[in-house]
């Protein structure tokens, strides 16, 4: 859980999160009389020298800060980082925040993937800790992901709607994402389209763009095209796809326009079957189910049941003819 921090003011928590709380202006601070001299010199030289010094941590004190900002794991470029890792040993280190109620342990800012190989490798953790409250971590994990070149448009996106869930208003999440505000609407409309378990399914789709997304967001809206879609990411064949091959199926799927519903047959008309004197003795009506024989009960004069009685009889005699009839025409 992330500790929440700042000075309350109208409108805004003091994280960019929006509130409908208004207070009152805080009264005049008390004086406080700054630090001069070597000695407040010196304890801000040692506080930047803390946070900028690089600690060795076990991987088992860390814990999930922050949001979700990498949608799959490519299982290839992650056993490539743990092979680099286990070769050369971590480069980079990653930033962490100290727990805001368990003391000794910390939160992991930005470095989730290398957090998560050096875990698997057993290694210890390289890390620079630092103490920020929420906006801080925030404004810290979007600028790290702008600066990385493999972070997808939809994982862009994906964060940026976490953070307005959150509550935090656009002006932070644009300055956290390095984007100006036509580009977040974007972001925003194509993030809030999709539930993240879906995202999950798709991955980072690396080659797909904007329009893309924005032309699967549309497709959605249809709730028919989104349950067909849906189902398909279900199927086994659907997992053994790349990335960006999950996109294009699921939206092949969702541009399917539902197949018309065969149109009904009219039922067979039935066939009367007439005595010499062309009164009707019974009625016939074929159709895929087979043969039906009817012989209205009203107007036969017991001939239903004597034909009931015969019909074994009957129908073994009519059977032998037509046997006959197949032998003479081969």
């Amino acid at each position: 859980m992330m500790a929440r921090k700042g000075i309350l003011t109208a409108g805004n928590d003091g994280t960019g999160k929006k509130t409908d709380k208004e207070t009152p202006p805080d009264p005049a601070p008390e004086r406080v009389p700054a630090r001069r001299g070597a000695v407040g010199a010196l304890q801000s030289s040692l506080t930047r020298l803390q946070e900028n010094a690089v600690q060795e941590i076990d991987p088992g004190l860390i814990e999930d800060a922050g949001f979700e900002d990498r949608l799959g794991q490519d299982s290839a470029a992650f056993a490539q980082l743990k092979e680099s890792l286990s070769t050369y040993g971590q480069q980079v280190p990653v930033l962490l925040r100290p727990h805001a109620t368990r003391q000794g342990r910390y939160e992991i800012v930005y470095g989730r993937r290398r957090l998560k190989a050096l875990r698997e490798l057993r290694m210890p953790v390289k890390a620079m800790v630092r103490q920020l409250d929420d906006h801080a971590l925030v404004m810290a994990q979007g600028q790290e992901n702008t600066s990385r070149q493999d972070l997808s448009f939809i994982e862009k996106a994906s964060f940026a709607a976490q953070l307005q869930d959150a509550g935090y208003d656009r002006a932070t999440i644009a300055a956290a994402l390095s984007t100006d505000q036509p580009m977040l609407s974007r972001m925003l409309r194509v993030g809030a389209a999709f539930d993240l378990a879906f995202l999950r399914k798709i991955g980072s789709a690396p080659g797909i763009g904007r329009d893309r997304w924005l032309a699967l967001a549309k497709l959605f809206e249809d709730q028919a095209a989104k349950s067909r879609a849906g189902i398909f990411t279900r199927r086994p064949e659907f997992c053994g796809l790349d990335s960006d091959a999950r996109f294009e199926a699921v939206f092949e799927r969702a541009s399917r326009k539902p197949e018309p519903a065969p149109a009904r047959k009219a039922p067979a008309r039935a066939q009367p079957l007439r005595a010499p004197d062309g009164k009707v003795l019974a009625e016939i009506r074929a159709n895929t189910g087979g043969v039906t024989l009817r012989v209205p009960a009203r107007e036969s004069g017991g001939f239903d049941r004597w034909l009931h009685d015969q019909a074994e009889t009957i129908i073994n005699d009519l059977h032998a003819r037509w046997q006959d009839e197949r032998a003479e025409d081969d």
